[in-house]
C-alpha cells in the first residue's frame, strides 16, 4: 500500500484528509500567553483570526519534531507500506529537515520525501495530485517522479490586507510596512523557488486584486485541465473577487474554497486571499 503524508500547512481539514486517506503531521502555534496548539486540530481558524486581531505579540510557529514523523514511518515500515511525504518548502521551514532526520532513523528505503517548494494550497495541489495518481494505480516511484516534475509548475499568489504581519514576521522592514500603511499600499505575494516574496503592489485592495490577476498571466496562466484552489484568512468576503474572476471572467466552475489555518495565517494576517494553480505555460 502507498501512504501519502503531508503537514498541516497544506490546510486539508481532518475529515477531508480521512476521506482522501492522507496522513497529516501538525505544526504548532504558540500564543503570547504560552499556550501551544496543534495546527489544524486544536484551534479553529475563526478562533485564531479573532485572537490575531487583538494580540500584542505575534504567535510563534514551530515545525514538527523528527519523532512526529518517525511514528508514521515506523508504522509504514512494520506494515511493509511505501510512503510519499509532501512537505512545506525547506526554504521557509525546518519541517522537511525533521522528516529527513526521521527517514534516516527509520532506515527504510520505501520513504519518498518531496520538498514541495510551496506552502498552504500550493502543496495541497500536490497532495491531491498524489492521491489521484495513487487511484490510477501508479507506483510510489512513478508518483514521486511526477510530483518532482509537477511541483515546479505550481503557483501560489495572494493579496494581503495588512503589511504589519509581514513586518512582524520579518518579511518586510519597518519603513516599507509603515509607508504601505500610510499610502494604503496592498502587496501581492507569491512563492518563488520555495520562498515567499512580494511580486506586486497596488493602491487599495481593488488594485491589489487587479495586480493579482495580471500576475496570474505573467506566471503562465492557469492550466484549467488541472485543479485550482482558492483560500482566505479570516474574512470569507476576501475571496469573492478571485471567485468572480474565475466564474465570471473565465466562465469556470466555482473552485474549492479553504479557510487558511493558524500557521500560515500568522504570517499573512487576516483579510488575505489567494489562489493556487498549475501554470499552463
Amino acid at each position: 500500500m502507498i501512504r501519502i503524508l503531508t503537514d498541516s500547512t497544506c490546510d486539508i481539514l481532518p475529515h477531508e484528509a480521512a476521506r482522501m486517506q492522507v496522513e497529516v503531521v501538525p505544526l504548532q502555534v504558540t500564543l503570547e500567553d504560552g499556550t501551544t496548539y496543534r495546527d489544524g486540530l486544536d484551534l479553529t481558524p475563526d478562533e485564531f483570526y479573532s485572537y490575531l486581531k487583538t494580540c500584542h505579540k505575534l504567535p510563534i510557529t514551530s515545525q514538527p519534531s523528527p519523532e512526529a514523523f518517525l511514528t508514521h514511518f515506523e508504522e509504514a515500515k512494520q506494515a511493509g507500506d511505501e510512503v510519499i511525504a509532501i512537505l512545506l518548502s525547506s526554504h521557509i521551514s525546518g519541517t522537511y529537515q525533521s522528516a529527513k532526520i526521521a527517514s534516516t532513523v527509520a532506515d527504510y528505503p520505501n520513504i519518498h520525501l518531496i520538498d514541495g517548494l510551496n506552502a498552504s494550497l500550493g502543496n495541497q495541489l500536490l497532495v491531491r495530485l498524489a492521491v489521484s495518481l495513487r487511484e490510477q494505480g501508479k507506483t510510489a516511484q512513478e508518483i514521486a517522479a511526477i510530483l518532482e516534475h509537477e511541483k515546479h509548475k505550481v503557483r501560489l499568489l495572494a493579496v494581503v490586507d495588512d503589511l504589519k504581519y509581514f513586518r512582524k514576521g520579518g518579511r518586510l522592514n519597518g519603513a516599507e510596512a509603515f509607508a504601505g500603511t500610510i499610502l494604503g499600499i496592498k502587496p501581492v505575494v507569491g512563492m518563488k523557488h520555495g520562498t515567499v516574496g512580494i511580486v506586486g503592489k497596488a493602491r487599495g485592495m481593488a488594485g491589489a486584486y487587479v495586480t493579482l490577476f495580471k500576475q496570474i498571466d505573467e506566471e503562465g496562466g492557469i492550466n484549467f485541465e488541472k485543479e485550482y484552489l482558492v483560500g482566505y484568512t479570516g474574512s470569507r468576503k476576501a475571496a469573492d473577487p478571485i471567485i468572480r474572476y474565475l466564474t465570471v471572467n473565465k466562465n469556470l466552475p466555482t473552485p474549492p474554497l479553504f479557510h487558511i489555518g493558524p500557521v500560515i495565517g500568522t504570517h499573512s494576517g487576516p483579510g488575505a486571499a489567494g489562489i493556487a494553480f498549475f501554470a499552463a505555460d
